[in-house]
């Protein structure tokens, strides 16, 4: 395998920081972080600047807080200056590992987000024989159970400058012996490259035809109930040896029975989001919350859970809000198309 090297100097120049910076900043601002390092921003982007070159940088502490949606999670906050440094790692490896996903690793991919995902659950639903098999797995506790040992030499098969690598890995240490910290730009790509091989595996090894992950769930499509309960042995063994990590819990269930994956309770013929997300837009439409409200109504896109969703918004709402306006004239001019 090709191992890319001489990264460190092309990914940390002063343009490259610069660059960083305006990813970063985007959507952020209004934040009092983001407006405190632009306010000196050529002084705080020669900083960055002096201490990568001298190898004496190190990432600040995280601002630690806990969130309760849809279960509790600590998120691990990197200070602004620390995450355009992830920025500009980002934008030096993304393309090299990229390369190595297989077309069904979804999450934290460009073009590659939940209603790809399910679009393709779907098409493999209805490739499926009738009477065959679906097997979900998903991974117990995976970003805090990551071995930092093991994601270092996955990610040492295609870098090879080792102060590239350094710097990684000083934002995969959260203080923990094990997993890295939720939150981080960077852990997204992280959690990408530590079930590659497990996609690879999958992929090549058992021969699934049809297969897809988002994030620490996954889904074999189309097998028959004997080769399900083989799969998931054989991926609990391969899991456990090379990347260990155990399930969380596994499903076995009839294709006729659709899967309930990504935010999505998915068969071959329809599409609805899941209960809770129609308790969220209720409650949204109760406070007034038209922001959360537009955001499921966004997720719900291309469901039939849709139409219902609509007929509770009030005229009102429709006038002042100018996203779901969009979504009813998206939903006329496919009403007005011909069948077939």
């Amino acid at each position: 395998m090709k191992r890319i090297g001489n990264l460190y100097k092309q990914a940390f120049t002063r343009d490259a920081l610069l660059t960083a910076y305006h990813a970063a900043a985007r959507h952020k601002s209004g934040k009092r972080a983001c407006f405190n390092f632009e306010r000196r921003l050529a002084c705080n982007l020669d900083a960055l600047f002096c201490e990568l070159r001298d190898g004496t940088y190190r990432p600040m502490p995280y601002y630690n807080f806990e969130v309760y949606e849809p279960k509790q999670r600590t998120i691990y906050a990197p200070a602004f200056r620390d995450l355009v440094v992830q920025h500009a790692i980002c934008a030096a490896v993304n393309a090299i590992f990229d390369r190595t996903f297989i077309d069904q690793s979804f999450a934290c991919r460009k073009g590659m987000g939940t209603h790809k995902a399910a679009d393709y659950a779907q098409a493999a639903l209805r490739a499926s024989p009738r009477d065959g098999y679906t097997l979900k797995i998903d991974i117990r506790k995976f970003f805090y159970r990551i071995d930092r040992t093991v994601l270092r030499r996955l990610i040492e098969r295609k870098i090879k400058d080792n102060r590239m690598v350094d710097v990684m890995m000083h934002f995969a240490d959260h203080g923990e012996p094990l997993g890295i910290p939720i939150g981080n730009l960077l852990s997204q790509l992280y959690a990408l490259i530590y079930l590659n091989p497990l996609d690879h595996y999958i992929k090549r090894e058992l021969k699934i035809r049809r297969y897809c992950r988002y994030v620490d769930d996954g889904v074999l499509f189309g097998l028959t109930r004997s080769d399900c309960t083989e799969a998931r042995t054989r991926i609990e063994t391969f899991i456990q040896d090379n990347l260990h990590l155990e399930y969380s819990h596994t499903t076995i269930a009839p294709v006729r029975k659709g899967v309930n994956f990504v935010g999505y309770r998915t068969w071959a013929s329809k599409r609805f989001i899941r209960k809770r997300s129609i308790y969220v837009f209720r409650r949204a439409l109760k406070l007034n919350d038209i922001q959360c409200a537009v955001s499921v109504i966004g997720h719900a896109r291309n469901t039939s859970s849709l139409r219902h969703m609509l007929g509770k918004i009030s005229k009102e709402m429709i006038n002042e809000n100018h996203c779901i306006q969009k979504i009813y004239g998206q939903i006329d001019r496919a009403n007005a198309r011909p069948a077939g």
